[in-house]
């Protein structure tokens, strides 16, 4: 067995361990129960893994004395509801989750957010941990402790920082996601990349054959190297208060809304983020920021991962809209993250609607 990876995130006493390898889902329960004195569990878990990865999680927490519980939900963004988390109060409850005792996400980003959310409001807050099972999850929305549900009128508006005690990733479990999952996981990739480490951003693209084919030797290199650019981030800027971590939001002002207007659960995250750093950097292109060799090769580069580059026929003002309740717009006005080279991004909040308007429509969207 290939021997695991670890990355440390920073973050004094709320500080944990991102473990990374191969045919290790059953290993988990011991190291869970090393950490606290918890002996309950209800493991969260999404349709998808019902009858693999989620019975071997809850039976290797069993295994290690803790009574586990488990509770599904349906696949999907619209799991990520208020009502939905309310089901999973109530699973605690019958579960006698007390303080001290742990949630366990077992699943994609969906599940990682609800299952958290629901661990930093039950009680006021329980510990929890993380076992993401597909690339997105594992090289992203498992870092950093952001956990929300959706509102109708936004993505992740109702949230809370809470970190994790332990992120736990087999990359084995990748072996059985679809090929466009995969392929949304790489979006991500390539944005830490982009915007934090020039080098990383040159082993994805000289190793998309070997990503695309999930050969388990680049997978952990791919989850590692993006959990250690976002973990550092992360220990800068814990909360987004001190502006480090709005870096990450790389193609995610425009991301966010067309996940919005497209409708939750129609257009995968790592699809409309693709589509978002590709209008952040003609945006930076338009200001001399960044260069048509650059642009181009971001765009052929996701394109070979199978990734849209274009806005899927979305009105254009619906769009803007949704970007106006950006969570990181300030006095109303949008921030971008633009590009300035591989590896290095700016934050840019002096850009005119009328320039969005008119990079948007360029890529696709519909006017009138």
């Amino acid at each position: 067995m290939m021997g695991m990876r670890t990355v440390h995130v920073n973050l004094g006493a709320r500080s944990y361990d991102i473990r990374i390898g191969v045919d290790v889902l059953g290993d988990i329960g011991p190291v869970v129960a090393g950490l606290g004195p918890g002996r309950r569990a209800l493991v969260v878990a999404d349709a998808a893994v019902a009858d693999s990865h989620a019975p071997m999680v809850a039976s290797s927490l069993h295994a290690a004395g803790i009574d586990t519980h488990l509770a599904l939900v349906p696949s999907g963004e619209t799991s990520k509801s208020l009502g939905v988390a309310s089901r999973l109060y109530d699973a605690c409850l019958d579960a006698g989750l007390e303080r001290g005792c742990w949630i366990a996400a077992v699943g994609g980003g969906v599940v990682g957010d609800l299952a958290g959310f629901v661990a930093a409001t039950y009680l006021r807050g329980v510990p929890w941990v993380q076992v993401p099972t597909t690339l997105l999850a594992q090289l992203d929305a498992s870092v950093g402790g952001k956990v929300a549900v959706d509102h109708p009128r936004g993505k992740n508006l109702i949230g809370a920082f809470h970190q994790p005690r332990l992120v736990w990733c087999d990359v084995q479990t990748l072996d059985s996601l679809p090929n466009p999952e995969l392929a949304a996981g790489l979006a991500e990739a390539v944005k830490h990349g982009l915007l934090a480490d020039a080098r990383y951003y040159a082993f994805i693209r000289r190793s998309r054959a070997g990503l695309l084919a999930r050969e388990s030797a680049a997978m952990i290199r791919l989850v590692a190297g993006s959990c250690r650019i976002k973990s550092r981030i992360v220990a800068q800027d814990e909360r987004e208060e001190g502006g480090a971590r709005m870096a990450l939001n790389l193609g995610h002002t425009l991301a966010h809304a067309l996940e919005a207007v497209a409708g939750y659960g129609t257009m995968r995250h790592g699809e409309a983020v693709a589509v978002g750093m590709v209008a952040a950097g003609r945006l930076a292109l338009r200001r001399g920021l960044w260069s048509h060799r650059w642009q181009a090769g971001l765009e052929e580069v996701l394109t070979s991962l199978h990734l849209p580059v274009r806005i899927p026929g979305l009105a254009l003002s619906e769009l803007a809209a949704a970007m106006r309740l950006d969570k990181k717009a300030v006095d109303g006005r949008v921030r971008w993250v633009l590009p300035v080279r591989p590896g290095q991004v700016t934050v840019a909040g002096d850009v005119a609607p009328q320039e969005v308007a008119e990079v948007l429509v360029a890529l696709g969207a519909q006017s009138s």
